[in-house]
């Protein structure tokens, strides 16, 4: 039986990802729900939890390193001048309630709360479809609106002097491996090449599996690509990648990025493919 504060994600009756909304975590990990684990329809697991390298990744999800000086992403802190320093900073959060709960999806109502002060309300919408026999689709998108009286900007360590390091939003920590994976978008390859860009998709190719991303947000709104593969294999979107992201009293943040979840080593062509039919499902 599934827990009342847990949901099943299931395409064509099989179960292929499990959302976990109350995770019992220290407060450096700046506990949030998080989808561990994913799987491919044959049943490869493509997300990892607090591995060893790093602790604060949970899975898919949502996180952002600093919010007015709150820490949503966990772990250390980078302060300018000082580089990662241990501060007693995170936030953490707060499922509140499913808005719907179905086996292919929920729409969920959360509180982003830092010592005890909501700073952002959350609707997150996730949802999965099939796309063909070794193919799905993990449609997720974040709403996040200012609900304190002021305005409220969102940082990284890149806007607090550490270049290269834009992470926060959407991220996704994918399985390690023996070998890092392969990462293309539809005109470049390599992380070096595609970390830090836009791009309409980017595409993460392990030994028997794929992820690809689409940026599904309008184009006027899309980040660049916040991107790991040697380290340790990993991509999100940036939030706050060149400047901090401003975000007025009683406004809303909008993302949406839909990953393809394949068995195989998808080539380029498959990727772009099955990207577009994803975006469109």
């Amino acid at each position: 039986m599934t827990a009342p504060d847990t949901a099943v994600l299931r395409v064509a009756g099989r179960p292929v990802g499990r959302y976990v909304t109350r995770p019992e975590l220290p407060a450096r990990l700046s506990p949030r729900p998080y989808l561990h684990p994913v799987t491919t329809l044959a049943g490869t697991t493509v997300t990892e939890l607090t591995p060893a390298d790093h602790a604060h990744h949970l899975g898919v999800g949502v996180a952002v390193p600093d919010i007015e000086g709150h820490n949503f992403w966990g772990g250390r802190t980078f302060v300018r001048d000082r580089g990662p320093t241990e501060l007693d900073n995170h936030g953490a959060q707060r499922h509140t309630a499913f808005a719907r709960r179905d086996p292919d999806g929920f729409v969920e109502e959360l509180r982003w709360v830092a010592t005890g002060t909501e700073l952002l309300r959350e609707r997150r919408t996730v949802a999965a479809t099939q796309l063909t026999g070794s193919a799905w689709a993990l449609d997720f998108t974040f709403s996040l609106t200012n609900v304190t009286s002021g305005p409220l900007s969102l940082g990284s360590p890149a806007t607090n002097g550490r270049p290269g390091a834009a992470y926060g939003g959407f991220f996704w920590r994918a399985r390690k491996e023996a070998e890092p994976p392969r990462v293309f978008t539809p005109d470049a390859e390599g992380e070096d090449a595609v970390h830090g860009r836009r791009a309409a998709w980017l595409a993460l190719a392990g030994s028997d599996w794929t992820l690809v991303f689409a940026a599904a947000t309008d184009a006027t709104r899309r980040d660049p690509w916040f991107v790991r593969a040697g380290e340790y294999p990993g991509v999100g979107s940036s939030l706050a990648s060149a400047e901090r992201l401003a975000v007025p009293a009683g406004d809303t943040v909008v993302r949406r990025i839909v990953t393809v979840v394949a068995d195989g080593r998808l080539e380029p062509d498959q990727a772009a493919a099955l990207a577009g039919k994803a975006v469109a499902a």
